[in-house]
């Protein structure tokens, strides 16, 4: 077993209040080195601030746009950043999408959950794949972990949510496709539907304060981005006997509309 430090590659952390930054902040607790990846510097220099002053290690790669070029780009950075440990996890939060009738959606609608979601989550698990590989099995049969933040869009389709569901439906046949085809290298690839509303500060913005105040202790309606963080740890942590690759996270009250 190697003594070296495990760590973790998080693409999609936006501010650091929804899933991307508390699965960094789980992961950083169980003494991950943290890669943060997302598009404002600001925001990943404070994540990383406040990783590195709870005691954890945690380095970031500013993108212009989800691309195959900037996850190439991302993860040679990370590779030479954490090149004296191990990267055993790696965390594909991106979305994109929109919510418009389908015949008024155009071309660069289509292109930008085609860039994100498929192509940027594609050269990222490559990128994940090819570097889980150099490492031997960890305590838990694993030479590495790959999770997926989807949703319910990627089992069923939406009035007006075409290009939403389209990305999600390609993001869960590529987890799935990786999953089977390396899992006799011992990666474990998960693909994790989360059917309910996150709650993050994107909401409190677009609602107010007083939506979020009721929203913030009602936990039947909604989802907490640290009870997804925990999921993630959950699963990285399976052992070899059982390894979850499609995990549904609702809360209580959801209905069961797929």
């Amino acid at each position: 077993m190697s003594n070296k430090k495990p760590a973790m590659i998080i693409a999609g952390v936006g501010n650091g209040t929804g899933t991307g930054g508390f699965t960094a902040r789980e992961f950083s607790k169980l003494g991950y080195k943290v890669g943060l990846i997302a598009k404002n510097k600001d925001n990943l220099q404070s994540l990383a601030d406040e990783l590195k002053a709870s005691g954890g290690e945690a380095a970031y790669f500013v993108v212009s746009k989800y691309d195959f070029d900037e996850m190439e780009k991302a993860w040679a950075f990370f590779r030479g950043a954490f090149a004296a440990d191990e990267i055993r996890a790696a965390l594909w939060n991106v979305t994109e999408g929109t919510r418009k009738p389908f015949l008024e959606m155009r071309r660069d609608d289509i292109q930008r959950v085609s860039d994100a979601d498929v192509v940027a989550g594609f050269a990222f698990a490559q990128e994940a794949v090819r570097t889980f590989l150099q490492n031997e099995p960890n305590e838990h049969g694993k030479r590495g972990f790959l999770a997926f933040t989807s949703a319910t869009g990627a089992r069923r389709g939406a009035p007006n949510c075409t290009v939403t569901a389209t990305g999600k439906f390609a993001v869960r046949g590529l987890s799935q496709s990786i999953a089977k085809e390396f899992k006799e290298q011992d990666i474990h690839v998960s693909h994790a539907i989360v059917d309910a509303m996150i709650l993050t500060e994107r909401w409190k913005v677009m609602f107010g304060d007083e939506w979020w105040e009721k929203k913030s202790k009602d936990e039947t309606h909604r989802v907490h981005p640290i009870s997804i963080a925990r999921a993630y740890v959950y699963l990285a942590q399976q052992d070899r006997s059982a390894w979850t690759w499609e995990l549904d996270l609702r809360p209580a009250h959801e209905n069961w509309t797929w």
